[in-house]
């Protein structure tokens, strides 16, 4: 395990222009020379432009479609562009021309890649809906508190594609995670490069005074590892850590909401043995894992509602209200229950689980 000290949560594109794929025809036309044609015909007024070349057609023709020569080359040129982009993306992987902070966040690699693998999922498979985007602030650091659910922390990757593709301001997430994310082979270098830290008290207070959106789930794991029968009952949000970090940054507190994660694996039993013997919190078993193997590690298709409430102001308080722990307390119990009250709202208006 890393050895922090951990915050007591408790656990696209340019394209051609529309007429690429056709030019201009013609200039302007030649008169013809006085004197030939028979005698009495009427010869007629030049005609300048692409009208002198591109007589109108007969009764029988049909005009051309000009706009589908360009439409091809409006896609040829596109193709052509992405596939640029693609191949100058590899190379500048290959060669290691690309930058990552001091946390290991690789901008580039999440933009074009990872947030890519995630919005399949995010869009077809849990649709999600995002309500109150407009709530996070557009400039400056804020934490974005929430509640966590569904035995797999799938939530959290659910909510940072929610604040790239729908914030106003092209604002990135960066999520504060459990110990155990750090010490998993591949989870822990992707968790990296999608821009997740620690959650302890330092990382947090760097990335807001560097200006981020700081997101953190303070129920841990006991708000994913609960029971189904318990659903959308918040846990306890520990001593007000959370509270403290945004306190000694006067960063804002954005609550947040999220319905349909619980369903995903209903958690109908957690085998403690099991757990213990691979160094788990809990080791979940749903109607469907580990009866079915490896397709039991399939999420239920459910239907998923993310909405960010009203910020909560810090900035008006001393610096030394940090240390306050009645003041922590309240701001604490005020977060979660306005957390609460907006997940019994969603779930009244609520349709059903899968639509």
């Amino acid at each position: 395990m890393a050895d922090a000290k951990v915050i007591p949560f408790d656990d696209d594109r340019s394209r051609g222009s529309r007429g690429a794929g056709s030019r201009r025809r013609g200039g302007p036309a030649e008169s013809a020379p006085a004197g030939e044609g028979p005698v009495g015909d009427v010869q007629p007024l030049p005609v300048r432009g692409a009208a002198a070349q591109d007589p109108a057609p007969g009764p029988d023709e049909s005009p051309e479609p000009r706009s589908a020569v360009g439409d091809g080359g409006d896609r040829d040129e596109g193709l052509e562009r992405r596939l640029a982009a693609g191949l100058s993306f590899l190379r500048r992987r290959l060669t290691g021309d690309y930058e990552v902070d001091d946390f290991g966040y690789d901008a580039e690699l999440t933009d074009q890649v990872l947030m890519s693998l995630l919005r399949p999922v995010y869009e077809k498979y849990f649709r999600v809906e995002v309500k109150g985007v407009e709530n996070i602030p557009a400039e400056g650091g804020a934490l974005i508190v929430a509640n966590h659910s569904g035995t797999l922390p799938l939530d959290g990757l659910m909510m940072q594609v929610a604040v790239h593709d729908h914030h106003p301001a092209d604002r990135h997430l960066r999520l504060l995670a459990a110990d155990l994310v750090f010490v998993l082979p591949v989870v822990n270098e992707l968790a990296r490069k999608l821009g997740h830290t620690l959650a302890c008290a330092e990382d947090a207070e760097r990335l807001l005074a560097q200006g981020e959106l700081v997101g953190v789930m303070p129920e841990g794991f006991k708000g994913i590892g609960k029971p189904f029968g318990e659903r959308y009952k918040l846990q306890r949000f520990g001593r007000g850590g959370f509270v403290s970090t945004a306190l000694r940054q006067r960063a804002p507190i954005v609550p947040c909401s999220i319905v349909g994660a619980e369903e995903i694996y209903p958690m109908i039993g957690n085998s403690k043995t099991l757990a213990r013997l691979l160094g788990f919190p809990y080791f979940p078993l749903t109607p469907t894992f580990p009866w079915l193997g490896p397709l039991g590690a399939v999420p239920l298709p459910t239907k998923w509602t993310i909405q960010f409430g009203e910020p909560i102001p810090t900035d008006g308080y001393a610096p030394e209200a940090a240390e306050d722990p009645v003041l922590m307390f309240n701001l604490t119990d005020q977060v979660r229950e306005q957390i609460q009250h907006t997940l019994y709202k969603l779930l009244v208006q609520r349709r059903s689980v899968f639509f």
